[in-house]
């Protein structure tokens, strides 16, 4: 009866055994599958250089035979223009011309003209380069007469000029993709940058004045550094310096959530019609297009100029947040209207004009892409652009310092090769040692069995 319980263990362990070397290969198999791509391996579609070709057609034809450029829905570069034989070249070039009855010149009188007129909080107006038209947007908070002054001022530009009313209040934004916190309130890090000596943190504007002092926590006892040059309102950007004066690891790391982060590669700007990502405390990382460049918004503090106007939503915990598509920084959350649920207005301070005009460079991943930290400048006036809907955020990597990750939590992670590699190494270990007992017990009965026959 013993032997018979014996046996029936072995023959269990065994097949527990072969059940867990099965069990190991598939998590082993899913683990690998999984990995992230090599971020040197990332597809791009035919449309890579899009934004290029159409900002560079804009700038060989002149401000007087074109009317800005975008990415049409199939990826290829459009631009709009005024006569057949700028629409011929455009063609030549392997884009495609849209003939428009308005030319950039006309789109920059009518801002300045906007721009003349007295100021009215709660108003914003840009260049839309597909309906050919400059677009006066009023929230909520303008009034009935202040509304009707700048119809009549938009009625003595031209009928390109549209006039739309827009739901909720043109704000600034606060707080962000890793939280900025001081007694002036909560914002966000947009990206990391340096002067080649001392590394700082490039944020929105209205964040803080000088001498502001940010933490990384409630209590005030983490401090990450101080304002130390601002430019708000006329644009948007801050440069907040290290306490330490070094961004320390994962300095070309911007978070999206969850502990992941996407790796920064350089700095361009954006294409009209261009996917885009933004990422911040409040709402995540949300995407959408980018609709209008060059974008006066009046906010209550201020009016902001150039800003990059987009669809993708944010609500106030996202001020400063980076945007950004495929690796490449654009832009920091400068405000807008609408809230993620029912969606809204966004606006950016492009990320060129701001390390320009605070002559700092990008720190960005090495061009290897084993992630080291360098210091780069913005790698060329206009990003490439990939076809709408095709874009991603960028090569995925860690964040560094802000949740400890254990060795035991790394190896229960499902969607690692630990947990698969030790279900197999413990079903060999088992199926190793079922083996040894059968053969020693063998051995041992074969010696009792001849041990009673030889006597």
């Amino acid at each position: 009866m013993r032997h018979a319980r014996r046996r029936l263990v072995r023959r269990v362990t065994r097949l527990a055994a072969v059940g867990g070397l099965l069990l190991g290969g598939t998590m082993v198999t899913r683990a690998v599958a999984s990995e992230p791509p090599d971020p040197s391996a990332v597809p791009r579609t035919y449309a890579a250089s899009a934004a290029g070709t159409g900002s560079d057609l804009v700038a060989r034809l002149g401000t007087s035979r074109t009317a800005g450029s975008w990415i049409g829905a199939d990826g290829k570069p459009v631009v709009a223009v005024t006569d057949e034989q700028a629409a011929a070249e455009v063609r030549k070039a392997g884009a495609q011309a849209k003939m428009v009855d308005h030319s950039m010149d006309d789109f920059k009188s009518a801002t300045s003209t906007l721009r003349s007129a007295p100021r009215v909080p709660g108003t914003a107006w840009v260049m839309d380069y597909r309906s050919n038209q400059v677009v006066v947007q009023g929230d909520s908070t303008v009034s009935s007469a202040d509304w009707s002054r700048m119809t009549d001022v938009a009625g003595d530009i031209g009928g390109f000029v549209r006039m739309e009313r827009t739901e909720g209040t043109f704000t600034t934004r606060l707080n962000g993709a890793l939280p900025l916190l001081s007694t002036a309130g909560r914002c966000s890090a947009g990206f990391n940058v340096t002067d080649g000596q001392r590394d700082f943190i490039l944020t929105a504007g209205h964040c803080g004045p000088n001498g502001s002092v940010w933490f990384a926590d409630n209590q005030g006892s983490r401090q990450i550094g101080q304002t130390v040059q601002q430019n708000f309102p006329g644009g948007d950007f801050s440069l907040v310096q290290y306490a330490s004066g070094d961004a320390g690891a994962g300095a070309d790391v911007v978070s999206i959530g969850d502990g992941k982060g996407v790796r920064i590669t350089g700095a361009a700007d954006p294409a009209v019609g261009q996917r885009v990502f933004r990422s911040g405390s409040t709402s995540g990382l949300r995407n959408g297009e980018v609709t209008a460049l060059d974008a006066t918004v009046n906010y209550p503090e201020g009016t902001v100029t150039g800003l990059i106007e987009t669809n993708v939503c944010a609500e106030p915990g996202d001020s400063g947040g980076p945007m950004f598509s495929e690796g490449v920084a654009l832009g920091v959350t400068s405000g807008g209207s609408g809230d993620c649920k029912a969606g809204g207005t966004t606006f950016f301070q492009p990320v060129t004009k701001a390390l320009t005009a605070l002559n700092v460079k990008l720190l960005v991943a090495a061009g290897n892409g084993s992630g080291q930290q360098g210091a780069a400048p913005s790698t060329s006036p206009t990003q490439s652009a990939i076809a709408p809907g095709d874009a991603s955020p960028g090569s995925s990597a860690p964040i560094t310092g802000v949740t400890a990750t254990t060795l035991l939590s790394r190896l229960a992670d499902p969607k690692n090769v630990g947990p698969g590699l030790l279900v197999v190494a413990g079903s060999l270990v088992a199926l190793v040692a079922t083996r040894f007992i059968r053969a020693e017990q063998d051995r041992k009965a074969y010696r009792r069995y001849y041990s009673a026959t030889w006597g």
